[in-house]
């Protein structure tokens, strides 16, 4: 029997296909732009360059400092500088650094963004912002920051190295995930969720086996989408709130962190949400939720291990108690016991010990 729902779809256009990046004049012509800034990281200068000169005159330069975690100052920096240059809208070409930073100028100035995504990160397709100040991550969702127009195009993302398109999709993966077990799930969003697991499962295995496969591209970058969708239409979970208090405190990698604490987080939740497990376990190809995300990420050659990313040991405890403070939404009761004990498993890497899934048919 269906549980009762609110879906609610969130307005946005999303431009897709290989060689779309062409059409990013005419897009900002149809927001009625003409003052694009453009953001981008330091090492992405370069494209940011070459956007600057395919926008023209309606270009207002390029801002190259977007960083993991999207700090204050940097924030204020940018803000700073579209309003300098008279920005009417937002241009984010890259990851979810970038979208990050054109979100927290929208939050504030209320520019609309136009994002052209270069990894899996799904940002660009959620109402949801993040900026880190004091070593603290704070996050917030405001339709304000959901980017107006998408530019999807396969071809900007075969310069990902073979590493981080696995762990940019298999935090894409995550998205879909919590998505499942959402206190906001409703069926639409289900479907989608899963069907984004299994596209990106099945791109990524092509990717790391040829980088410069579009068709492989294509379907990673479609699940990533999907994602996004998920995310943005329902709220978080155990999930992202360790991967905030990890990379906001810790300072950890976005993408390979969401890669790491993936399997655990849903070995945790596997007993309170077992249809999202079986619609995981299916969409995986495997019999385990939680094992069939750890394998997939093993074999796909990502980081399997906190340690792995650099954190210590007796950085646990904190981690732990921060995990607890002002938690999500989850479907399993979240102790600080537990989470003290999925942390030290995902700090040494082991394989998740859970029961077998069973496979169903799709609903």
């Amino acid at each position: 029997m269906l549980l009762p729902f609110v879906y609610e779809a969130l307005p946005s256009r999303v431009v897709f296909g290989a060689g779309s990046l062409q059409k990013l004049p005419e897009e900002i012509d149809r927001l009625g732009a003409t003052r694009a800034l453009v953001l981008c990281t330091p090492e992405q200068r370069a494209i940011g360059a070459d956007i600057v000169v395919m926008l023209g005159a309606r270009s207002a330069g390029v801002f190259d400092g977007a960083v993991m975690h999207v700090p204050a100052e940097v924030a204020a920096a940018a803000r700073e500088r579209a309003t300098r240059v008279g920005a009417d809208c937002c241009v984010a070409i890259g990851g979810g650094s970038t979208t990050g930073l054109a979100k927290a100028i929208a939050l504030t100035a209320k520019l609309p963004i136009l994002a052209i995504p270069t990894t899996y990160a799904g940002s660009e397709m959620t109402p949801i912002w993040g900026i880190t100040e004091g070593g603290v991550k704070k996050t917030g969702r405001d339709v304000l920051v959901l980017p107006k127009t998408v530019i999807y195009d396969p071809v900007l993302t075969t310069s990902l190295p073979v590493g981080l398109s696995v762990t940019s999709g298999i935090n894409a993966i995550a998205h879909c995930v919590e998505a499942l077990y959402s206190k906001d799930a409703n069926p639409i969003i289900s479907l989608i969720a899963e069907e984004g697991i299994r596209a990106l499962a099945s791109g990524l295995r092509e990717v790391v086996k040829q980088l410069g496969n579009m068709d492989a591209r294509s379907r990673a970058l479609y699940g990533a989408w999907l994602g996004g969708v998920s995310l943005g239409a329902v709220g978080m979970a155990l999930h992202h709130k360790l991967c905030h208090t990890l990379g906001g405190t810790f300072n950890l990698p976005h993408a390979e962190t969401h890669t790491v604490v993936l399997p655990h987080a849903v070995a945790y939740n596997a007993a309170a949400a077992p249809e999202a497990m079986e619609r995981i376990a299916r969409a995986l190809g495997a019999d385990s939720a939680a094992q069939g995300l750890y394998d997939l990420a093993a074999s796909l050659g990502a980081p399997v291990s906190l340690e792995a990313l650099g954190m210590r040991r007796e950085q646990l405890d904190q981690a732990a108690d921060l995990a607890v403070q002002n938690p999500y939404y989850n479907p399993r009761p979240v102790t600080r016991e537990g989470i003290r004990r999925l942390l030290e498993d995902a700090f040494e890497g082991r394989r998740p010990a859970t029961p077998v899934t069973r496979s169903v048919e799709p609903q």
